[in-house]
């Protein structure tokens, strides 16, 4: 075989991206596996509950922050992400989103199986007798208010990058940052606030998983969009190349969205 023949084998003769070997799905798989168990456990009161909700937590934000420095490194420095590739990514996204969208499905259901025909177990009404409703007008309002502003500042910010206006770029993905990080707290402090748990009937275990999963769907983009202002600021998102952002920012409004559901059947329509 000669040089020239050597050579022309070593040049890859396709557009997609053949990924190495890697132990990061097995190891996310595990950490999601850990923090069900873990949260089944602490629901119901077991002693290490709380310390396996904890422990597959901070393995999954350690698998997370792994999977993804693998991801901009391929992407960045080696090019592997190109046209086509990004392609099949965009695909990705989209069936993740539609999967997100029908477990989101299943809470609306059970929610408005219990409230359009609520039972005798708890009083043939709803909200049930002894539920203390949250007022919808005032901390879940401001939070439409500040998640829907959070989409228009993400959406300025794709349009930004899309024609290299940086400065403009990092200040409006700076803001959603900080409207996430808002919109975050004050859901922390209206559970705080509010008169029922988790535990208290059909509505309250309704409640608190559609409202808490969509919590932490919004911790997650949250830490997408912080990562993608990082590489933002380090020149690793272009014209041409800037999937990261463009994926974090089709999870954002999926989650405004999934909130703007939430308000409407949950918080006003449930409420009254």
């Amino acid at each position: 075989m000669t040089f020239l023949t050597q050579i022309s084998k070593s040049v890859q003769r396709h557009p997609f991206h053949l990924v190495d070997p890697s132990p990061w799905p097995f190891v996310a798989s595990l950490s999601a596996f850990s923090c069900t168990i873990g949260g089944v456990m602490y629901m119901h009161a077991y002693t290490s509950g709380s310390f396996v909700l904890l422990t597959g937590f901070i393995m999954l934000l350690l698998t997370m922050f792994v999977w993804w420095r693998d991801v901009v490194r391929e992407s960045t420095f080696e090019g592997h992400h190109t046209g086509i590739v990004q392609q099949g990514l965009r695909y990705g996204v989209i069936l993740f989103i539609v999967s997100e969208i029908l477990f989101f499905f299943a809470f609306f259901w059970a929610f408005f199986h219990s409230s359009l025909a609520p039972t005798v177990e708890i009083g043939s009404m709803w909200p049930p007798k002894g539920i203390s409703v949250l007022d919808p007008w005032e901390i879940p309002f401001l939070n439409t208010l500040i998640l829907l502003l959070s989409g228009c500042t993400v959406t300025w910010c794709h349009h930004a990058i899309v024609a290299n206006f940086r400065s403009q770029a990092i200040i409006s993905l700076t803001l959603t940052v900080v409207l996430a990080i808002i919109f975050t707290s004050l859901q922390a402090y209206e559970y705080n606030m509010a008169d029922f748990r988790l535990s208290d009937g059909i509505y309250g275990s309704t409640f608190y998983m559609a409202t808490g999963f969509h919590g932490f769907h919004v911790f997650v983009g949250t830490l997408s969009l912080f990562i993608c202002l990082v590489r933002l600021l380090q020149y690793q998102l272009t014209q041409q190349h800037h999937f990261g952002f463009e994926s974090a920012a089709w999870y954002w409004h999926f989650v405004d969205v999934v909130w703007l559901f939430l308000f409407v059947s949950i918080y006003w329509w449930g409420g009254l």
